[in-house]
């Protein structure tokens, strides 16, 4: 028993000391896809000895911290989201893992409350002695010392490199810890811990040092934070239409693209696109509605609660400094979560933190059942213990075995895109391919897998004699681009940019098939539908329209991307292009006009402009003086390549808009 035990302690020690540093090149995401499945797995293996040590001792220990309750409704609303709202599980529970995350989290905190006093001190030196080690790397990579290791990936050899997966998670991990580490130089006792907490607070210290400098304005490394009134206005109009449970665990980048407010184009932010809010409140309330925002206040109260009583406890009597330490760190998280975009780094803490500094208490049930032997003794059956620990060894057999398969996906996924940059065609397919067969239900996949196909098809239609082997081949790969296209489609509907890739691909093969093109103006709507307020996808829509001849419906097109960001030159100068098209010579000189006034002067594309006006004021002046013109012809679309073009299937159709 006592081996189960310190298998379950080194367990938890192993999986909080890991988290923060440990990431894979295998994985197209080297580092929150690595945490993730370190956090479940380590999880998974704590919860199988826990179940094991049930049926052993025929009883279950119990422990009950002031903050249960509020982490039970957290990870309750994010799993309800997840299931009821989000429209592709796989971005819930595995990548970007939101629900996945908060489950793990909140299982993580009620093992380290089933640990003791002393279990709970050696976490404490685990989390610091994590965070030294992130700290080491980040000083490495800014010191230059691992641009000199040859066999690491190039984003190691970057000077803003760190182990956290991201310049914020760092400041945050780093300001925490060393304020940790204060804490266990005043507590500790014996002088050599001193003197190795105070090297480790000097070491985290610089981390954080030199991760600040990396953020420091003008820095090509400093990152961008969601903007708070962008934030607000997505999450007050997702409440309108799914007040409850938001719009799915993992699924906030839906929302921000529906819902984000046109003056969100006036920064210079525009073209990015958010996964979470600006704070953790205002992410929860979008993803899991008000039932998860009422979770974060619930929990909120209990924090603010713990403080105050600690506060007036340390003013009465003489302070604990690893206590004071663990108790300022939490508030200082807590604020983080109201100031700063959510982070798995910070979600970890949070629930670290709450263990160690909750109130717990533990009880233990005993399961035995008792019977009456033959001879009158008593009998002990451990059915009941069976009952209850076969399910969850059962439950994490079927976890590991969909998860192993998950993660072998994304690293054959991983190698696909290898093989792409190496210009291995073959080779990127049949990985790619391979992906799909181990986990379909991923739409990053089908979205390259449909791209790749495409590549291929137009590579091949470049030759000049194409026999009927190839004419067939081409069509075989245009018709497994659709299907992908429509495949990521289908696994989330929500997501403009999974319509936006379908119509793309439509868009890109109107040369080869007929029908494409009213294919890809139904896409791009559905896309522009989806994400009413980028001007990028509306100029796609109207260079269909364009290529089409149908300049009408172009020119309205591109009005509405003016009108969505009037400081845009490129939604200038194709209205003006399509105004020139339409005849209407003194709209064109008018929107070439605004085009110089946006782009930089006596650049090649001011140059390009310039001309463009000088034709069009030429042409004007000719129509009034009577001289001759030289007319331009309109473009048109792209001459079929096969010849006769090709027909696509019935199938090929775009898929409905709704569910």
């Amino acid at each position: 028993m006592k081996l189960l035990d310190t298998l379950e302690k080194y367990i938890l020690l192993l999986t909080v000391f890991l988290i923060p540093i440990v990431f894979l090149p295998i994985f197209p995401n080297p580092f929150d896809t690595t945490k993730i499945a370190l956090l479940a797995a380590g999880i998974s293996l704590a919860l199988v000895v826990k179940a094991v040590k049930t049926v052993i001792k025929g009883s279950l220990e119990i422990s009950t911290g002031n903050f249960d309750i509020p982490v039970v409704l957290v990870a309750l609303a994010y799993l309800l989201s997840a299931i009821i709202k989000t429209p592709n599980k796989m971005d819930a529970f595995f990548l970007p893992g939101t629900a996945t995350l908060v489950l793990g989290g909140a299982l993580l905190y009620f093992l380290i409350n089933s640990s003791g006093a002393k279990d709970k001190k050696a976490l404490v030196f685990t989390l610091f002695l994590s965070s030294t080690v992130s700290a080491l790397f980040s000083l490495f990579a800014f010191s230059g010392i691992l641009t000199k290791v040859a066999v690491l990936p190039s984003y190691m050899k970057e000077a803003n490199f760190t182990v956290l997966g991201g310049i914020l998670p760092a400041i945050v991990f780093f300001g925490l810890t060393v304020i940790l580490g204060i804490g266990l130089i005043l507590s500790e006792k014996e002088v050599v811990k001193k003197i190795f907490a105070m090297l480790a607070s000097v070491i985290i210290l610089l981390g954080l040092v030199v991760s600040v400098i990396a953020i420091m304005p003008n820095k090509s490394t400093s990152f961008n934070l969601p903007p708070f009134q962008s934030s607000w206005v997505v999450a007050i109009e997702t409440l309108k239409e799914s007040p409850i449970f938001g719009v799915g665990a993992g699924n906030y980048l839906s929302a921000f693209n529906r819902f984000r407010p046109v003056s969100y184009n006036s920064g210079s932010l525009w073209e990015l696109r958010f996964t979470t809010a600006s704070d953790f409140p205002l992410t929860a309330l979008t993803e899991a509605g008000l039932l998860g925002l009422a979770a974060i206040v619930i929990l909120f109260f209990a924090v603010g609660k713990l403080i105050a009583k600690n506060v007036r406890e340390m003013a009465n009597k003489k302070i604990n400094f690893a206590e004071a330490s663990y108790l300022l760190i939490l508030t200082l998280t807590f604020v983080s979560l109201i100031l700063l975009p959510v982070n798995l780094i910070l979600m970890i803490m949070v629930f670290v933190l709450l263990s160690l500094n909750a109130d717990v208490r533990g009880s233990k049930v005993n399961l035995m059942t008792f019977t009456p032997s033959a001879t009158g003794a008593m009998s002990g059956s451990r059915i009941l213990p069976v009952i209850i620990a076969v399910p969850v060894i059962v439950a994490v057999g079927v976890f590991f075995f969909f998860g192993g398969r998950a993660i072998m996906a994304e690293y054959k996924f991983n190698q696909g895109l290898v093989a792409l940059t190496k210009n291995d065609g073959k080779g990127t397919y049949d990985l790619i391919r391979e992906a799909i067969s181990l986990n379909p239900y991923v739409d990053r996949y089908h979205a390259t897998y449909a791209q790749v196909n495409l590549a291929l098809a137009r590579a091949l239609a470049q030759n000049k004699d194409l026999t009927d082997n190839d004419k067939n081949t081409i069509t075989q790969l245009i018709q497994q681009a659709i299907r992908e296209g429509k495949a990521t489609v289908t696994l989330n509907r929500e997501r403009s940019g999974n319509w936006e890739l379908l119509a793309r691909i439509y868009q890109s093969i109107m040369p080869f098939a007929e029908g494409a093109d009213q294919f890809a103006i139904q896409t791009y709507a559905q896309a522009v539908t989806l994400d009413p307020i980028n001007p990028n996808l509306r100029l796609a829509l109207g260079g269909v329209y364009y290529a089409l001849g149908r300049f009408d419906d172009a020119i309205q097109v591109f009005q509405l991307a003016v009108l969505a960001k009037p400081d845009l030159a490129n939604a200038h100068y194709n209205l003006g292009l399509a105004l020139k098209e339409k005849g209407e010579t003194d709209q064109a000189i008018a929107q070439m006009n605004a085009v110089l006034s946006l782009v930089v002067k006596d650049s090649q594309d001011y140059q390009i402009v310039k001309t463009e006006l000088d034709n069009l004021e030429k042409n004007k002046a000719s129509k009034t003086t009577g001289e001759a013109e030289t007319l331009t012809p309109p473009a048109k679309a792209e001459e079929p390549i096969i010849k006769p073009p090709i027909e696509l299937p019935g199938d090929s159709t775009p898929p409905s808009t709704t569910p």
